[in-house]
C-alpha cells in the first residue's frame, strides 16, 4: 500500500467517496469549495493506494492563508479494507503534529461504533489525547444576556493581545491552551493564537480588552466568525481576577457585538470539563446542540 498526496488527476476518483454516508462532515460539495479557496489543498489530502485502487482517504483543513493543516476533516476506506485502522493510522500519520481530528456529533452518538473505529485509528496513530467539547449556540429567540456595567471594553493593538493571552495560559482549565504551552512555551503559545485568529474572516475590529473601573485589566473578548459564520472566538480571564464571574460579562459582550452586527445565530464551544465556562454559557441562554470530539497528540514539557 502506498501513501500519496492528492493530484489534480485524482479528483474524480475522491469525488466519490464523500458521496457516501459518514459520522464525518464533508460532502462532495464542501471539499470544492473549500478547494477553491484553500481550505482543503492536494498537498493536504492524503489517499492511500494499493495498484490502481484507491483504498482509503484523509482531508486534511487549515487557513487559507496558512501554511500547515490543523485538523483532520475526513477519512474514509473502501469497502474492501475489513480493518481500515492500521490503513487510518497510516494516513493519520503522514502529518506531523500540531494536528488533531475534529468529529462533529450529537451526544447521543457520543459511541457510535463509526466513530470509535476512528478514534482507534488517530489513537494508533499517536493522537490518544481525547477532548470532548459541548457545542452552543445563541440565537435571537433568547433574550439577550445582560451588558456588563463592571467592565470597559477598549480595542488594542495584536501585541497587548498577545500579552493578556500569554497572562490568561497561566492556569487555563482549556485542554488546547495547556497542551500548546506545553509544548512550545506560553508566549510562543499566545502568538500563534492571535495569529491563527487574524486568519479568521470574523473583523479584526470588534476585538477587545476589558477593564474595570479601577483600570485594571480583567481580560479580553474576541467576537469573530469562521466559514459556518459568527462565533465566540475567545474569552478569558487573567488568572488574578478568576473567581468573580466577570466571564460572563465578556461573554454577554460578545454577544451584544455580534447581534448588534446582524448576527442570526452565534456559536461556541468549551472543554465538557471547563465547568466554569459550560457554567456561563448556560447563564447566558446558549443552547447546547452538538458534541466536537478532537483527538490530538499529547502534550509534551
Amino acid at each position: 500500500m502506498l501513501y500519496r498526496t492528492m493530484l489534480d488527476a485524482d479528483l474524480d476518483l475522491i469525488l466519490p467517496c464523500f458521496d457516501q454516508p459518514s459520522v464525518d462532515t464533508t460532502t462532495r460539495d464542501r471539499f470544492l469549495a473549500y478547494q477553491r479557496k484553500g481550505s482543503y489543498r492536494p498537498a493536504w489530502t492524503w489517499l492511500a493506494v494499493t495498484g490502481d485502487e484507491l483504498s482509503g482517504l484523509a482531508v486534511w483543513w487549515g487557513f487559507p492563508t496558512g501554511d500547515r493543516p490543523l485538523a483532520l476533516d475526513f477519512l474514509w476506506a473502501a469497502p474492501s479494507i475489513t480493518d481500515p485502522i492500521p490503513m487510518w493510522a497510516g494516513l493519520i500519520g503522514q502529518v506531523p503534529p500540531p494536528a488533531g481530528y475534529h468529529i462533529f456529533t450529537i451526544p447521543s452518538n457520543r459511541d457510535d461504533p463509526a466513530i470509535a473505529l476512528r478514534l482507534a485509528a488517530a489513537a494508533a496513530a499517536g493522537l490518544t489525547t481525547l477532548n470532548e467539547r459541548f457545542r452552543y449556540e445563541w440565537t435571537p429567540s433568547t433574550p439577550l444576556p445582560p451588558r456588563s456595567t463592571r467592565l470597559s471594553f477598549r480595542p488594542a493593538p495584536d501585541e497587548a493581545f498577545v500579552d493578556a493571552f500569554e497572562q490568561i495560559s497561566f492556569g487555563s482549565l482549556d485542554i488546547a491552551t495547556r497542551e500548546g504551552t506545553a509544548r512550545q512555551g506560553a508566549r510562543a503559545q499566545a502568538e500563534e493564537d492571535v495569529d491563527d485568529y487574524r486568519r479568521m474572516p470574523g473583523p479584526r475590529d470588534q476585538w477587545r480588552l476589558a477593564y474595570d473601573n479601577a483600570g485594571t485589566l480583567i481580560g479580553c473578548a474576541l467576537p469573530s466568525a469562521n466559514d459556518g459564520g459568527p462565533v465566540v472566538g475567545y474569552l478569558g480571564v487573567l488568572p488574578s481576577h478568576r473567581g468573580h464571574g466577570y466571564a460572563a460579562d465578556l461573554l454577554a459582550e460578545i454577544t451584544w457585538m455580534l447581534a448588534e452586527s446582524g448576527a442570526t445565530s452565534i456559536r461556541a464551544d468549551t472543554d465538557s470539563t471547563n465547568t466554569p465556562m459550560v457554567t456561563t454559557f448556560d447563564g447566558a441562554g446558549y443552547r447546547r446542540f452538538a458534541l466536537r470530539l478532537v483527538a490530538s497528540h499529547p502534550a509534551t514539557t
